[in-house]
């Protein structure tokens, strides 16, 4: 430069200072990436931490729902679920009434139009026979039956009727004030057909009543046959209670 100018810096100053800079800025770029990557992974964990409270809550919401709807379920009868099949059906039926109503059909020859052949031929058979198994009801609807099954099975004599009536007359029908218990004797052919008719019974009802197979695998929870018994009673009634607690007990996990 000139004469009366000042001397400037050095040149090597100038780069001096500009590598410290760098060098500086070196070592806070390690901080500020572990900064970032710290935060990102607390990010992480936050998003992952929220969605399973979300989970936690779902979870926690459709079990209260489940609950409301078992709880639901076991106030209902025992066969409510038979009796809103056949409300159902009855509306259906009901419905398609009023369908053929509208269109001026017979709902009866609509609907046997919708029936296949083999289901018209099972139904008639069953219309046929004289004592059909409607399935239990009650003891009285099957003693009944047994009762008419037994007596469809009579076939009366009628030439010793005709000997008892003349042997006591009007007798032969009592009334409430008749005499005549211990008087009859059976002949021997009545009596032999009583028994054949209460062997055949015996030999029918051992064909449905079997003894239920032991188990060798089942589980051995009882000390004699009458606690294995008893075991079998509480099982039938309280076990869908006690399932939970029972496998809780099973696996060591009862609380």
């Amino acid at each position: 430069s000139g004469p009366g100018s000042p001397p400037g810096p050095p040149a090597e100053c100038g780069s001096f200072q500009s590598s410290e800079e760098e060098e500086e800025e070196e070592a806070a770029s390690p901080g500020q990436a572990a900064a970032a990557a710290a935060e990102q992974r607390r990010e992480e964990r936050l998003r992952r931490f929220r969605e399973l409270h979300m989970k936690r809550y779902e979870a926690c919401k459709l079990n209260s729902q489940e609950v409301v709807e078992e709880d639901k379920r076991l106030k209902l009868p025992p066969n409510w679920e038979a009796k809103k099949a056949r409300l159902e059906w009855e509306l259906q039926v009901q419905e398609k009434k009023k369908e053929c109503a509208a269109r001026g059909e017979d709902y009866e020859r609509v609907k046997l139009l919708e029936i296949s052949a083999e289901d018209a031929e099972r139904w008639e058979r069953k219309k046929k026979r004289k004592n059909p198994d409607l399935g239990f009801s009650d003891y009285a609807a099957a003693q009944l039956r047994q009762y008419q099954r037994l007596t469809r099975q009579i076939k009366p004599d009628l030439e010793q009727y005709e000997k008892l009536k003349e042997q006591y007359g009007e007798a032969l029908y009592p009334t409430s004030d008749s005499l005549l218990h211990g008087s009859h004797v059976p002949s021997k052919e009545g009596v032999d057909r009583m028994v054949a008719d209460l062997e055949k019974q015996i030999e029918k009802r051992e064909k449905y009543s079997r003894r239920r197979p032991y188990n060798d695998d089942a589980d051995i929870d009882y000390i004699n046959e009458r606690n294995a018994k008893f075991n079998q009673k509480a099982e039938r009634f309280y076990g869908k209670y006690t399932a939970e607690i029972k496998q809780n007990l099973e696996r060591g996990t009862a609380v």
